[in-house]
C-alpha cells in the first residue's frame, strides 16, 4: 500500500517565508564578508604602508633622515579644493628633503610619479609607481625595465631652467625613447611641475612647527 508523501506545510507557500530565508541567507552573507574586512583590514593597511615606505626610500636616501617618513605627512594646501600629501625627511630636527607625487599625462594615460627632492629642490631620485603605457616600449619608465629615469638625478630647475626640463626632441636636456617620445616627454612634465611646486611653497615645506 502506497503511504501519500506529506503535503508542504502552508507556511511555507507564503511569500513572506520565502523573503525571511533569503533575507537571512543575505545577512549571514553580509556578517561574513564584515567579519573577513575586519580582519583582513590592517593586514592590507599594513602591506600598503611597506609598499609606501619601499617607494619613498628610492627616492630618498636613509642617510638623510632619522624618522619615519610615514609617521607624519603634511597635507600642504594647494587652493580651496586641492593639496597634495607630502612626505617630510628630517634630520636632527631639520627637514632635509621632501617627497610627494605627480602626474603626467602619457599615451596610455596618466603616469604616477613619486619625486623626492633636497632642500636644494635638487632630484633625489624619481620612480613611476603607476602607468598604462605601452610594454616594451612606454614602460622603459620603470626603473626595472631601463636605468632612464635615473639620468634626472641631480638636476634642478635652478640649473637647468624651464627649457631645459624637456627631451631632446623639445630642445631640452633628456633622451627620449625611439619611438615613443610621449611617455618620457610626459615623466619630465610631471617632474617639472613638482619642481615649479616646491620652488612655490620651498617655506612651507621646509618649515618644522616646533
Amino acid at each position: 500500500m502506497m503511504h501519500k508523501a506529506n503535503p508542504e506545510p502552508e507556511y511555507r507557500k507564503r511569500l513572506a517565508y520565502s523573503a525571511a530565508l533569503l533575507g537571512g541567507f543575505a545577512m549571514l552573507a553580509g556578517a561574513a564578508l564584515t567579519l573577513g574586512h575586519v580582519h583582513t583590514r590592517d593586514d592590507i593597511a599594513a602591506r600598503l604602508a611597506e609598499d609606501r615606505q619601499a617607494s619613498l626610500s628610492q627616492v630618498i636616501p636613509a642617510a638623510l633622515h632619522d624618522n619615519d617618513l610615514l609617521a607624519d605627512p603634511l597635507q600642504l594646501s594647494l587652493n580651496d579644493k586641492d593639496s597634495k600629501t607630502v612626505f617630510r625627511a628630517t634630520h636632527e630636527g631639520k627637514v632635509s628633503a621632501v617627497a610627494f607625487e605627480m602626474v603626467g599625462q602619457g599615451y596610455g594615460g596618466a603616469i604616477v610619479v613619486l619625486l623626492g627632492l633636497d632642500r636644494d629642490g635638487r632630484v633625489l631620485g624619481a620612480r613611476v609607481i603607476a602607468h598604462n603605457e605601452t610594454p616594451g616600449l612606454g614602460d622603459k619608465i620603470e626603473v626595472k625595465k631601463d636605468r632612464w629615469i635615473t639620468s634626472l638625478d641631480g638636476h634642478s630647475l635652478a640649473e637647468l631652467g624651464h627649457g631645459g626640463w624637456q627631451v631632446k626632441k623639445d630642445g631640452g636636456q633628456f633622451d627620449q625613447f625611439t619611438g615613443a617620445t610621449i611617455t618620457p616627454r610626459a615623466v619630465i612634465t610631471a617632474v617639472r611641475n613638482g619642481l615649479d611646486l616646491f620652488a612655490a611653497h620651498k617655506a612651507e615645506l621646509l618649515e618644522i612647527d616646533m
